[in-house]
């Protein structure tokens, strides 16, 4: 019986703990969670004088090669210079065997003259009306075959004397006197060596702002850190398709001592300066739908669309979209949508201009 009433009692006093607490619970108000501020750094939009400066890598070669073939086969009875040997325009480089076409020129010369004469007595006979046209026409018909037979074998033996189309150096000797030369054989290379060229890879944004005769720096990697004086000589028209890179050459006039054919070279352009309106490369995002930075407009931002022009450095250049004195977003894009309410955390210190003037290293 004391059992059954010490059950109910605790029963009791559950059910009355139970209803205090959900009246506590009822009077109380809910509490609202304010959210916190987006915290952001911005920069302030400046235009800059720029001047780009890229290097770019190439190797040196030669202004002219010349490539010397025979035209006329035979054995090689002389071959005077070697590797290294400096040759003079106009130099005998190679001769040829020229016995059977001197003997093949003395025959047809020969010929030549047998029908000069067969002519002239034809034409005596032809005054006295003695002989026809036809004997006529065939005689000068002969003497015609002789002179161009004359000529070809006249032709033919020059080409048995090679001589030196330029003032250079012997850079490939590939035969040796007594070789038998067949036609249009490769047996040396003259190459000149008083300009030494480069040709590099520069990129399509790079390209527009480079002219022929500008100058240049070049350092060559055999030879230390010393600087050289070059300037562009040839700027390729057309662009690779797919590096979207142009071809320009280089020409290093004086050569420098030690500078040679094959050595590995850099060269270092610059462009005059430029106004630009630069902003900070982390600042300008990208998406599906193109490029864009958040624009800083009162306590909110404002996504803003731009096109983007040259990588300098750590910065790049805007075209389109934004204006000089405009602030923009260049930390804190973590969750940052358009129209989002932000507090600017950047000092004064940061919101500074950058001085104008400085010349920048280009990036591609």
């Amino acid at each position: 019986m004391r059992n059954n009433f010490y059950w109910l009692a605790g029963i009791a006093f559950l059910a009355c703990s139970l209803f205090l607490t959900a009246c506590n619970e009822a009077t109380e108000k809910p509490v609202k969670k304010n959210r916190p501020i987006h915290l952001v750094e911005t920069t302030q939009i400046v235009q800059e004088s720029v001047g780009l400066t890229q290097i770019r890598t190439g190797t040196l070669t030669p202004s002219r090669e010349v490539k010397i073939y025979n035209q006329e086969e035979g054995a090689i009875t002389e071959m005077p210079f070697y590797e290294g040997d400096r040759v003079k325009k106009n130099d005998v480089i190679v001769r040829l065997d020229d016995n059977i076409l001197r003997a093949n020129l003395a025959r047809a010369q020969a010929t030549h003259r047998k029908a000069k004469l067969d002519l002239q007595r034809i034409r005596d006979l032809y005054k006295k009306k003695l002989s026809s046209d036809e004997a006529l026409n065939r005689s000068e018909t002969e003497l015609a075959i002789a002179s161009a037979e004359v000529d070809m074998l006249t032709t033919r033996l020059g080409y048995t004397i090679i001589r030196s189309p330029i003032n250079g150096i012997v850079s490939q000797r590939l035969s040796e006197p007594g070789n038998i030369a067949e036609r249009y054989t490769h047996l040396l290379t003259i190459s000149d060596h008083s300009t030494l060229i480069t040709e590099v890879n520069v990129s399509e944004l790079m390209v527009t702002h480079l002219k022929i005769d500008d100058n240049v720096t070049v350092t060559i990697d055999a030879l230390g850190n010393e600087v050289f004086n070059g300037r562009i000589s040839r700027i390729h028209p057309n662009l690779d398709p797919l590096t979207r890179r142009g071809t320009v050459e280089i020409t290093l006039t004086p050569v420098p001592d030690g500078a040679l054919p094959g050595q590995l070279c850099r060269v270092k352009f610059h462009t005059r300066t430029a106004k630009r309106l630069m902003i900070p490369f982390r600042a300008l995002r990208r998406d599906v739908s193109g490029e864009y930075v958040y624009l800083l407009d009162g306590d909110r931002v404002k996504r803003t669309s731009v096109t983007s022009g040259l990588r300098i450095g750590e910065k790049i250049e805007v075209l389109q979209g934004l204006e000089a004195g405009q602030s923009i977003v260049t930390r804190g894009f973590l969750d940052l949508t358009d129209n989002k309410q932000v507090k600017d955390l950047s000092s004064a210190a940061g919101n500074a201009p950058a001085a104008e003037g400085n010349s920048q290293h280009g990036r591609d």
